[in-house]
């Protein structure tokens, strides 16, 4: 039985390759932020569609954070990343580059290639329901800070007190090592407030538990601009009471794009097969996660990206009708970065 089993999907692979001129391996992975983050989840999503549309398993794996993960996007351990557009620029560029707010801490990945713009991500400052109402009442109080595993969540809180004027000198840090770590410290009444993206199943979980807030960044005029001078690639959006768990009132919140990363050794087959599933199949990602309701076609290709597309990412656009000169311009300056 198993022999035949394993004849039936040598048999399939073959087909499969023969009929469409190309040669795919039997598995690939897609690496991710810890399970119950929203980035797990995205790229569970992606990794269902993808096996349920070509011969390859996709397979999902989890790791501490991006610092742990990008250095095996590079090097081609990982086929695909969850990763996004602030830390994927700190890392394309590297520290030599770019700093923001005087530091680069994450390893220098210049082979990394976009493969797909995913839907913008909202991230806010979270506490007990109970607690802190308002990014102003933060000043002095303990808030989760440093995470070494997730570098792009000390820009999340950087961006966010930056927004009422403050800085991480104006709150007592509460270190934590990675971003549902800063969940438990809320929860366990360590700290008072703590950084996660709206929609994660961490939140959820501490909602039930202690019952868990977003707390509002400052939204005006002013606000806004204090965080796209903190962190470019960073904007503010209100969302609507209800919207999310945690989302009480209507909420300032800070949002920034979700990308699909390869690397430039990824093969053009693996990229045209699995960009096709995800591009054939894009109906059926809503119903795996909210995250995926503004996952569109529209949204993949975009001259506003902070690293180079995979070439065989550019020729499925092209071949799409969805590329232009203002994204080859934006090749050519992101390409000239690290070629």
């Amino acid at each position: 039985m198993i022999k035949s089993m394993a004849l039936l999907t040598t048999l399939f692979l073959l087909t499969y390759s023969s009929a469409n001129g190309q040669k795919l391996p039997a598995s690939t992975t897609f690496g991710t932020n810890p399970a119950g983050t929203v980035f797990y989840s995205v790229g569970a999503g992606l990794a269902k569609v993808i096996s349920g549309a070509t011969p390859m398993q996709s397979v999902v794996q989890p790791y501490t954070g991006t610092s742990t993960l990008l250095p095996l996007l590079d090097s081609g351990e990982v086929d695909f990343a969850i990763v996004n557009t602030v830390e994927t620029n700190l890392a394309f560029q590297g520290p030599n580059k770019l700093k923001i707010g005087g530091k680069n801490p994450l390893p220098h990945v210049p082979n990394a290639r976009l493969i797909m713009r995913g839907s913008p991500l909202f991230v806010g400052l979270v506490g007990r329901k109970d607690g802190i109402k308002s990014v102003h009442e933060i000043k002095g109080k303990r808030m989760t800070g440093e995470y070494p595993a997730n570098i792009a969540i000390w820009y999340h809180g950087y961006a966010a007190l930056a927004s009422a004027g403050l800085t991480w000198d104006d709150v007592k840090v509460i270190p934590v090592p990675a971003l549902n770590e800063g969940i438990d410290a809320v929860v366990q009444g360590r700290a008072d407030i703590a950084i996660h993206s709206i929609g994660a199943a961490k939140v959820k979980e501490a909602d039930a538990a202690v019952g868990a807030r977003y707390v509002p960044i400052d939204c005006s005029a002013q606000g806004d601009g204090r965080i796209r001078k903190a962190v470019p690639g960073y904007a503010t959006t209100t969302l609507k009471s209800g919207f999310s768990t945690g989302i009480i009132t209507d909420t300032c919140v800070l949002t920034y794009d979700i990308y699909m990363l390869g690397h430039k050794g990824l093969s053009n087959d693996v990229v045209n097969a699995s960009l096709k599933a995800i591009w054939d199949n894009v109906d059926k990602l809503p119903p795996l996660h909210a995250q995926f309701q503004e996952w569109t076609r529209e949204r993949a290709a975009s001259a506003d990206v902070t690293v180079p597309y995979h070439p065989a990412a550019v020729q499925f656009y092209k071949e799409k009708g969805v590329w232009n000169v203002k994204m080859d311009e934006a090749q050519k300056r992101l390409l000239a970065v690290n070629p």
